[in-house]
């Protein structure tokens, strides 16, 4: 395992997950991440290995992932596995896993639920869910056990059509509400919607424009990507990418850069943005998610690999 110091701040990686584009925790330090997802417009440096969501204990000083049993009815050579979320049943404990699942070849849009055994370390699949408002959904955030809030990223299906949507700068694209008895359009009018949260005391809902370079209506000069709440400050992180455009036109000599950004205060007439970190492609590429617990801060990425980091 390689382990560095920079900035006060130790770093090591995440075993060999080829992407860890999203990350979701659990109150008792458990998380799960996204690995392995296939995009027609990005990097991929294992396109013929499968997808699969990773368990890894953040109590634990190695951090090994290991990935989860799915579901005999998933089939795991088409899963395709983008945004997480999480709701837990306060009646009885049961976690549900949420999935926003893009399979392959089509590139089409699903969300996948799924019951989590934490003792056999297995995801039962539980139901399937498509529906034409959720065209082309980047990130969801559960509120029960079949409903959730999810961002579409582009209006168009097809990927020609995306790349000209891209281009033009067309504000075409929403954040959705999905309940079995209602689904509707929320919040209309984005460039790209992205990662989307929960606050603590679940009164607000934090979604990013990615190409607009806001949260909300925060200003945060980078173009935040996925998004993740303190369970104890309510600090908003977020892994974002100071340029977008690399991270979709890939380049060896000139890799996607990396970035995690910490917003304090975000209801406040002047909220704090800090960078907590920034990495020119050297060490992790396209940073798209940042999870904190305890002292440990876990960077996730597209395509690259996840990096952990022990906070002073």
């Amino acid at each position: 395992m390689l382990k560095l110091t920079l900035l006060g701040v130790t770093l090591g990686f995440l075993g060999e997950q080829y992407g860890s584009e999203d990350i979701h925790l659990l109150p008792n330090g458990l998380a799960f991440i996204s690995s392995g997802l296939k995009h027609p417009a990005l990097k991929s440096f294992a396109p013929n290995k499968p997808a699969e969501i990773f368990l890894v204990d953040l109590n634990n000083d190695v951090l090994h992932p290991k990935p989860l049993q799915l579901s005999k009815d998933i089939d795991a050579s088409s899963f395709n596995p983008h945004g997480l979320s999480v709701y837990i049943d306060e009646r009885d404990g049961t976690v549900y896993l949420f999935v926003v699942n893009h399979p392959i070849p089509e590139y089409n849009s699903c969300i996948e639920i799924f019951k989590f055994d934490e003792k056999q370390k297995y995801l039962l699949h539980l139901k399937t869910i498509k529906h034409p408002l959720l065209q082309s959904v980047n990130d969801i955030v559960a509120v029960g056990p079949e409903s959730f809030y999810a961002t579409n990223d582009y209006y168009f299906e097809s990927v020609p059509m995306k790349i000209v949507e891209g281009f033009l700068g067309l504000k075409w694209t929403n954040l959705v509400y999905y309940s079995p008895r209602n689904v509707r359009e929320v919040a209309p009018g984005l460039y790209s919607g992205n990662g989307i949260v929960i606050s603590n005391d679940k009164k607000f809902i934090y979604a990013v424009d990615i190409m607009a370079h806001a949260i909300n209506a925060v200003d945060v000069d980078t173009c935040p990507d996925n998004l993740f709440v303190d369970p104890v400050t309510g600090d908003i992180w977020t892994g974002a990418h100071p340029n977008a455009y690399k991270v979709f036109f890939y380049k060896d000599e000139d890799p996607p850069l990396s970035e995690v950004i910490r917003i304090q205060k975000i209801h406040s007439d002047h909220p704090i943005v800090t960078r907590v970190y920034v990495n020119n492609g050297s060490v992790i590429q396209g940073s798209s998610v940042a999870a904190v617990y305890k002292k440990k801060l876990i960077i996730g990425t597209v395509f690259h690999k996840a990096l952990y980091c022990q906070l002073d």
